[in-house]
């Protein structure tokens, strides 16, 4: 079934369409929140709030890519579901230190009145992005979106562990000087 489809059915109040929903996007939707929480029950709860979250968003709302918006709403449930957890219980700290690479590159929110700023930095950062090639993007993504391990994108690109560690490194220094550059930081 199509987005617009599922879309459709959503805002029918169709309960089709939280099936089709699952049908279509619960393995991924189950990928984001595994690789956050490390937790499969966990996860499962996650993904079966994303579908009442998008029940329950979808109308006003009017996504215009579905998986985004699915994603983003599983990222943050299980966000929020590991702030209940510490991360050195859950996921053996693989989270905790996926976000802390990031910090030098993205200065830290401090109030609700800089939204106009985090979406200025959502552009540039996704600027900075298409201007990647296609593996250090896909790479990226992987780590900081997705939250997958060091050893499975290494698994998955056939690199090293240390090639994928020093090849982020490179990519932060170059988002970092980017946003540096763009006057982020």
């Amino acid at each position: 079934m199509k987005d617009r489809e599922i879309i459709d059915l959503y805002w029918e109040r169709n309960e089709g369409a939280i099936s089709a929903t699952a049908v279509k996007y619960g393995k991924y939707c189950y990928s984001i929140s595994y690789n956050i929480l490390h937790n499969a029950e966990d996860a499962d709860e996650c993904v079966n709030d994303t579908y009442m979250g998008a029940w329950k968003s979808i109308p006003p709302q009017h996504p215009e890519c579905l998986a985004t918006y699915l994603g983003k709403i599983t990222r943050n449930l299980s966000f929020n579901r590991l702030k209940q957890y510490t991360a050195k219980k859950r996921g053996l700290g693989q989270t905790e230190l996926v976000l802390s690479e990031l910090e030098d590159c993205i200065p830290a929110r401090m109030t609700p009145e800089q939204i106009v700023d985090e979406m200025i930095l959502v552009k540039s950062i996704n600027q900075f992005l298409r201007l990647q090639p296609d593996q250090n993007r896909n790479i990226f993504i992987r780590r900081y979106w997705y939250l997958y391990s060091i050893r499975d994108i290494a698994k998955a690109y056939g690199l090293s562990e240390s090639k994928v560690t020093a090849l982020l490194f490179r990519i932060r220094n170059k988002l970092r000087l980017h946003l540096e550059k763009e006057g982020i930081i």
